[in-house]
C-alpha cells in the first residue's frame, strides 16, 4: 500500500496547522485564532513573534549561525556565565535538547561512579518520570509505554516512588553501587507531579551523606516556569547536575547541563561532545530570552498569574465530581480527572484553546510566561465549561 504521508508514523497529529503566532495567540492556516496554553510544550517562553527575540535572531543569522565547538564561541561563554549566576553552580555544557542534556547527566553519573571505583554504577530514578526517548533516557523513564518494544533496556537504574523517603533510605541501605539520584522537580509528562519540598531536601541530605550526585531534571519545569529560575530552588537546595532545555531559548533548539562540585569536573576533552550544541544562534536566543525575562519581570508574572489560575480552577472545579485534583506551580498546571480525557484536546481546539492531556487523565497547561491576567481569565472562561460538560456525560461515553 502506498504511503499517504512522506513522514514516519511517529505522531498522532491533530488536524490543525499553525501559520503564525503573535504573543500568546496562534493562528491556523484557515485564519482561526487560538489562545496558546501549551507554548510548544513549555518551549515558547516569550510567546510568538516577540520583537526583541525576532530582532536579535535576524541580526544573529546575518552574522553567523554555526561554527562548531572546534573553536571558541563567545556567546556560549556569555550564556554559560548567566546560567552559573542564576543557579549558583559553576560550569555548563551546551547541547541541542532535553534528551541530550539528560543523556549527558547519566554519563556524568556513570563516570563519576567509575572514578570512585564502582564498576557497575546505579542511578536512583522515579516512577512516572520522563527523561527522554534515547535508549538510556527511556530506560530511566518510569513509563512502560515509552519503553515497550525497545528492550533490552539500559541497565543501572533503580526505580522507586516519588516522594517516598523510606524507599530512598532503603535503597541507600541496600545498594552500595548507587552513585546518583535523578529526579524532576516537577514531573511534566508524568502528570504535573511535584517532588515535595521536604523530599527534595531529604534527597539533598542523603546525597551529601552517601557521596551521591543529586541530578535534577529541569528540562520542562525550569527557566522561570514556576516563578523561580529553577523549580528546585523553592526547596532552598542546590543540585549537583541540572539538565535544561525547552524554554531556555524560547523556540530555538537548545539544551544545557549545568553542574558544580565534583560533577563539574567529570568530563574531560573527548568524553562528550556535540555538533550543533552551543551554536551562536541558540546562544543568542538564550541570552535574549533570559534578559527579557529579567526586564519584564516574567518570573513574578508566572508566580502571580499561575497562582491566580490554580486558585481559580480549584474554586471552579475543585468540588466537582470527577475532578481528582488541581495542582502545579506557577504556569505549570495540571487538572487531574478521574477518567481518560484525551478528547478534551479536540474540544478545546474547537473552543479556540491549545492545551494538552498527559498521563491519560491530566489536563496540562503550560502557557508562555508572557501570559497575562486577561489571558488567564479567557482560559478559565473557555475551559471550565468544557470540563463541566465533559464530566456531565456518563463516564463510559466521556472516556
Amino acid at each position: 500500500m502506498a504511503a499517504t504521508s512522506p513522514l514516519m508514523n511517529t505522531y498522532a497529529r491533530l488536524p490543525v496547522a499553525f501559520s503564525h503566532g503573535d504573543g500568546a495567540w496562534l493562528f491556523d492556516t484557515e485564519g482561526k485564532r487560538y489562545l496558546d496554553c501549551l507554548s510548544g510544550i513549555a518551549v515558547n517562553t516569550l510567546g510568538h513573534n516577540h520583537p526583541k527575540l525576532v530582532a536579535a535572531l535576524r541580526e544573529q543569522v546575518a552574522r553567523i549561525i554555526h561554527s562548531s565547538n572546534l573553536f571558541e564561541v563567545p556567546l556560549q561563554t556569555e550564556l554559560g556565565a548567566k546560567l552559573v549566576e542564576l543557579s549558583g553552580m559553576t560550569n555548563v555544557f551546551f547541547c541541542n535538547s532535553g534528551l541530550e542534556a539528560n543523556e549527558a547527566a547519566i554519563k556524568i553519573a556513570r563516570k563519576f561512579g567509575h572514578g570512585k571505583g564502582i564498576a557497575l554504577p546505579e542511578i536512583v530514578v522515579f516512577e512516572k518520570a520522563f527523561h527522554g526517548r534515547s535508549l538510556a533516557t527511556l530506560s530511566a523513564t518510569g513509563n512502560e509505554k515509552v519503553q515497550k518494544g525497545f528492550e533490552p533496556l539500559v541497565e543501572g537504574f533503580v526505580r522507586i516512588p516519588l516522594n517516598d523517603v523510606a524507599a530512598l533510605r532503603k535503597v541507600a541501605a541496600e545498594r552500595p553501587n548507587v552513585v546518583a539520584v535523578f529526579m524532576e522537580a516537577i514531573q511534566g509528562e508524568g502528570g504535573i507531579q511535584p517532588a515535595g519540598v521536604e523530599f527534595m531536601r531529604e534527597a539533598r541530605r542523603l546525597c551529601d551523606e552517601k557521596g551521591w550526585l543529586l541530578m535534577i531534571d529541569e528540562v520542562q519545569c525550569g527557566t522561570g516556569r514556576t516563578g523561580k529560575w529553577f523549580a528546585h530552588q523553592w526547596a532552598g537546595i542546590k543540585a549537583d547536575v541540572m539538565p535544561l532545555a525547552k524554554g531556555l531559548a524560547s523556540g530555538v533548539p537548545i539544551g544545557a547541563v549545568v553542574a558544580h562540585g565534583a560533577a563539574a569536573e567529570v568530563f574531560g576533552p573527548g568524553n562528550h561532545g556535540t555538533t550543533f550544541g552551543g551554536n551562536p544562534l541558540a546562544m543568542r536566543a538564550g541570552l535574549v530570552t533570559i534578559a527579557t525575562m529579567e526586564e519584564d519581570g516574567l518570573l513574578q508574572n508566572a508566580a502571580e498569574v499561575g497562582g491566580w489560575l490554580i486558585d481559580t480552577f480549584r474554586r471552579e472545579l475543585g468540588g466537582l465530581s470527577g475532578v481528582a485534583e488541581v495542582r502545579g506551580q506557577g504556569l505549570m498546571i495540571g487538572i487531574e480527572l478521574d477518567r481518560s480525557c484525551g478528547e478534551l484536546v479536540k474540544s478545546a481546539l474547537a473552543a479556540g484553546l491549545v492545551l494538552n492531556v498527559t498521563a491519560d487523565r491530566v489536563i496540562r497547561l503550560l502557557p508562555p510566561l508572557i501570559f497575562g491576567r486577561e489571558h488567564a481569565q479567557l482560559l478559565v472562561d473557555r475551559l471550565v465549561p468544557l470540563v463541566r460538560e465533559f464530566l456531565s456525560r456518563p463516564a463510559a461515553q466521556a472516556a
